[in-house]
């Protein structure tokens, strides 16, 4: 069992910035691929970024492509997303989850832990 808490959400303008962390914490966080998701108002839960167990493999959705990073670092038991150049349409709960796949997966549903999420918002 792998339990995950987000912070670090907020409330910023557009073209701002805002980091947010996923501590985890109960099995060994180094061995588990990692990933973000949203839920925008009103939408779908949608893939994010996810990073590999090493750190040195990460994919990223089309729509946050050169303007979020994902990292990790695996002697803090945590993962982060840098979000830079906000926009309000990346206005959403963000989720942190956990996979026992070796690989970076976009698919949630091989993701077997989840946070609770933590709201970000961004005005225009």
């Amino acid at each position: 069992q792998v339990q995950l808490e987000e912070s670090g959400g907020g409330l910023v303008q557009a073209g701002d910035s805002l980091r947010l962390s996923c501590a985890a914490s109960g099995r060994t966080f180094s061995g588990y691929t990692m990933g973000w998701f949203r839920r925008a108002p009103g939408k779908e839960r949608d893939f994010v970024a996810t990073i590999s167990w090493s750190g040195d493999s990460t994919y990223y959705a089309d729509s946050v492509k050169g303007r979020f990073t994902i990292s990790r670092d695996n002697a803090k038991n945590t993962i982060y997303l840098q979000m830079n150049s906000l926009k309000p349409e990346d206005t959403a709960v963000y989720y942190c989850a956990a996979t026992s796949l070796t690989y970076p997966t976009d698919y949630s549903g091989r993701y077997a832990f989840w946070g609770k999420g933590t709201l970000v918002t961004v005005s225009s």
